[in-house]
């Protein structure tokens, strides 16, 4: 069969199963418990968005799943430095974590265990559960004083969609929908519709994920995008923001400070973290200072120094001091591919993938891009982030032949080349 004919074949399978499970997602949607539906601060999904089933998981902590994603984002934050000493970084470890366990979810042997280990992911024999408590942990942060808004989508061409299991998945693990564009024929609307998408979700924040070159052979699009803007529960004066020395790699530069007294800290493994609680009391900012002897170095600080840390600042009583903490605007745009693959995760860019739970056409991610913001003012922080991971083929360029113009068709005879039937369609319209 042709390679138009498979992917006749393919929509016409894929849209009966989709049928189907939008019917099941109905009939289940009271068993769900909220699995899979409208996430806090989300739009409301449009016509041409369909759901997998989300099954009903049973809760599972998700704090192994929030330090895996401590300990990658502190692997990232390291390799990026050292690439790029001396300029700020800002990422978000959870909308890249999010994309590429997306990703996961499609992915079986090798190729499933290199990224486990990248992501750092727990060792559980029910994955989906974990993760479907993580994604529930993030859409309970939305609260008076604080937004938080988060979309997570598998983008797909009508005529050639993902396996209905993984669909089921990532339904059940980050609650993510099936958005269908003309990925296969209109590489530069697929592009405007996914980053109209992303800018809707981050508030503008990030009006330029994609570009239609970065989606060329593409077979999937794995997104996340988040928005945050949250007050400070005691706001710094704005009137009163100094300017003062700061000892940057290249020399001192002069900086605006905000001021402040009553923060709690606290001490390990020679790094002092400070708590900058929002006005929402599920979320704070730990701003990290490093030993003086490692000031100007890449060196992070442990993820495990980083948790106890974090855990004497939740505590209720503890030592208090005055910090200045200068304001910031930061942003980063990377394309990830290097940084994962020196982290471990190179199988799954190269032929030997295995994402068969995605697609039976021995995809491979092509491209991982990351787009982050953080400002931090006398008010309080507006940050945003968006991740892709570009799903393509290893070996055949996938493209649809579109018979828009006059064509010629044939019915013969395989064994011979006989032909028994000979045409030439001028205008279809004509009966």
């Amino acid at each position: 069969m042709s390679v138009s004919g498979l992917l006749r074949a393919d929509a016409d399978r894929s849209c009966a199963r989709l049928a189907a499970a939008a019917i099941a997602a109905v009939l289940l949607a009271s068993l769900a418990a909220g699995c899979g539906t409208q996430r806090a601060g989300r739009p409301t999904p449009p016509a041409h968005q369909i759901r997998g089933v989300a099954f009903a998981e049973p809760e599972v902590s998700p704090e192994p799943y929030a330090a895996g994603d401590l300990a990658f984002g502190l692997d990232l934050l390291h390799l990026m430095c050292m690439e790029q000493p001396g300029q700020n970084v800002v990422l978000s470890p959870t909308s890249l974590a999010t994309s590429l366990g997306m990703a996961y979810l499609g992915a079986r042997g090798t190729t499933a265990t290199a990224m486990a280990a990248v992501l750092h992911l727990p060792h559980s024999r029910r994955p989906l559960a974990g993760l479907h408590t993580r994604s529930q942990a993030m859409a309970g942060l939305d609260s008076p004083g604080v937004t938080v808004a988060t979309a997570d989508e598998v983008w797909a061409d009508p005529k050639l969609l993902p396996l209905e299991g993984y669909l089921n998945a990532v339904a059940t693990g980050y609650g993510a929908g099936l958005r269908q564009v003309p990925l296969l024929s209109d590489k530069g609307r697929a592009a405007d519709e996914i980053d109209a998408t992303v800018a809707d979700v981050t508030r503008g924040r990030i009006p330029k994920l994609l570009t239609a070159a970065q989606l060329d052979q593409a077979l999937f699009v794995l997104t996340d995008a988040i928005y945050l803007n949250a007050a400070w529960a005691a706001p710094f004066s704005p009137d009163d923001v100094p300017h003062g020395p700061f000892a940057a790699p290249g020399g001192r530069v002069q900086v605006r400070y905000l001021e402040g007294q009553g923060y709690k800290y606290a001490v390990a493994s020679g790094w002092t973290a400070v708590s900058l609680p929002f006005r929402s009391g599920s979320l704070r900012m730990e701003a990290l200072l490093p030993p003086l002897a490692a000031s100007g170095s890449c060196a992070g600080p442990p993820a495990a120094a980083v948790r106890t840390l974090g855990n004497s600042l939740s505590r209720d009583h503890g030592p208090t001091a005055a910090i200045d903490l200068p304001e910031v605007r930061l942003s980063t745009q990377a394309i990830m591919n290097d940084e994962l693959t020196k982290l471990g995760m190179g199988i799954a860019f190269t032929g030997s993938a295995d994402f068969s739970k995605m697609s039976p056409r021995d995809p491979a991610i092509g491209l991982v891009v990351h787009d982050a913001t953080l400002q931090l003012g006398p008010k309080g922080t507006i940050a945003s982030a968006a991740s892709a991971v570009v799903i393509v083929p290893v070996d055949l360029p996938l493209h649809v032949i579109m018979f828009d113009r006059p064509y010629v068709l044939m019915v013969t005879n395989t064994r011979t080349g006989e032909p028994l039937f000979l045409a030439r369609v001028a205008n279809p319209s004509l009966q």
